[in-house]
């Protein structure tokens, strides 16, 4: 990328919102539509402040367990996936459940059943209390235990080296991640992986645009919430690929005028669960500010698309025949 004496900007891309986000949030939105507010959701359907506070307007009530819910009620379960008690806590409950899981975590259920039903060891590498940790740990507690990173590693105690299998989060750093892989190998060398790559996608490709640009880049902008775990990686992996600073910010508003004040290049991007309107204010604030010189990267193009829950889908075409015959009697 050659220099320009002018201001710019380096705008990632892809960016935003991934396919089981959108699938998320449209849940959320469908049901409010089909069934009325209120609809409960369990703990944030995505983590994203912006998203959960739109939602709650329109009359989303955001819970953390199922007991807060009212009985017989409607329930979103939210896209970091739950452990199978949720679901049978909800069927005591006599709740309408709808699973909003990414299809993508789902997947990485599937998988710790599979392993667990094979008595593997599942070395499960994530963040402590994360939700989707906790919901793919909830699969099989008794075969699988946390690894929080490379140092967490010399805690695994295993029954037999023979029968080890590690599995992710999908919102992990995938350089931490393999970092933590290649540790773990040294002491098990006979772990296996999973069958298919378990860290998503959208994180993947988030993360290698920033490394893309963070070179370049004398301060990189994630917009994100604190609580979103590839957000905060996408800082941590610009800062390891050398951008000079990195900031995660929830609206333009937060970000300090100091931090750009030196900065001729600065990156520009945003988490899996961000709204595209949100980058456009940090675009808007930076052009007030003279970064008027707007390239945008592209590393990867992003086609994937998820349909929305079977016991949703199944409720709005009822509710369409219904409606095309009542307008037939008419």
């Amino acid at each position: 990328m050659t220099a320009s004496p002018s201001k710019r900007v380096l705008l990632a891309k892809p960016r935003g919102y991934c396919a089981g986000v959108d699938r998320a949030v449209q849940t959320v939105e469908k049901a409010l539509e089909l069934y009325g507010p209120p609809v409960y959701v369990r703990k944030e359907i995505v983590h994203n402040k912006h998203v959960v506070n739109t939602l709650r307007e329109r009359g989303a009530i955001f819970v953390d367990e199922n007991e807060q819910v009212p009985e017989g009620s409607i329930v979103v379960f939210s896209a970091h996936g739950v452990a199978p008690e949720v679901h049978e806590q909800a069927k005591a409950r006599s709740l309408k459940a709808i699973d909003a899981t990414c299809p993508l975590v789902t997947k990485v259920h599937v998988e710790a059943r599979r392993f667990a039903a094979e008595d593997y060891d599942i070395l499960l590498i994530g963040h402590e209390g994360h939700e989707e940790v906790v919901g793919t740990s909830g699969e099989a507690p008794e075969h699988i235990q946390l690894v929080d990173g490379p140092d967490g590693v010399d805690k695994v105690k295993v029954r037999d080296p023979s029968k080890v299998v590690w599995l992710s989060q999908t919102t992990l750093s995938v350089d931490e991640t393999m970092q933590t892989v290649h540790k773990l190998k040294e002491r098990l060398p006979l772990l296996q992986s999973p069958p298919s790559d378990d860290i998503c996608y959208a994180t993947q490709n988030r993360q290698q645009v920033v490394k893309e640009i963070a070179p370049d880049c004398d301060v990189m902008i994630v917009v994100g919430s604190k609580n979103s775990s590839n957000s905060v990686r996408m800082v941590e992996v610009a800062l390891a690929a050398g951008a000079r600073a990195g900031h995660l910010v929830d609206f333009a508003h937060e970000i300090d005028p100091a931090w750009v004040a030196d900065a001729r290049t600065v990156g520009l991007s945003s988490g899996a669960s961000v709204p595209e309107n949100l980058v456009m204010d940090v675009l808007a604030w930076l052009a007030e500010r003279g970064f008027t010189d707007v390239e945008e990267v592209t590393t990867a193009q992003e086609r994937l698309v998820f349909s929305l829950p079977q016991e949703l889908k199944r409720d709005m075409k009822a509710a369409e025949a219904a409606k095309a015959a009542a307008a037939a009697q008419a």
